[in-house]
């Protein structure tokens, strides 16, 4: 199973940009505009939680093969602390758990002045990638 270019993704279509990745933590940006509101004009839960699961999506890649094994999203949850308009939101992730067959990530999205907008968990299955 081959990656998609990140543009042909979701992450291209919210914006989303991977700014540190390794296996202990990931952090990405997304901007906070019309593709990423709700129809009042705030940053839609739906879009952190995309964000949120992205990085530990990312972040499980870089722990696992490769080669023969791929990272998929199994159970997310998501707290919504504060609203947002406009600008850029940040994600960070870091595990909590380490597996061999699942992981599960702490995911912080905060505003421009360091202001908890979301927290998020994230488990993360690892398994075999289908033959092609």
């Amino acid at each position: 199973m081959k990656m998609k270019p990140v543009e042909e993704t979701i992450m291209g279509v919210l914006g989303i940009e991977l700014t540190e990745q390794s296996s202990e933590r990931i952090v990405a940006t997304m901007p906070v505009h019309a593709a990423t509101h709700q129809p009042f004009g705030l940053l839609h839960g739906g879009a952190s939680v995309v964000l949120a699961e992205t990085v530990a999506s990312f972040g499980t890649w870089h722990a696992i093969d490769q080669q023969n094994e791929i990272a998929v999203g199994l159970e997310i949850n998501a707290n919504h602390i504060r609203g947002k308009k406009d600008g850029v939101v940040t994600a960070i992730g870091t595990p909590l758990h380490k597996g061999r067959t699942t992981m599960i990530w702490d995911i912080k999205i905060l505003d421009e002045e360091e202001r908890l907008i979301c927290v998020s968990r994230c488990t993360v299955a690892i398994v075999q990638k289908p033959t092609e």
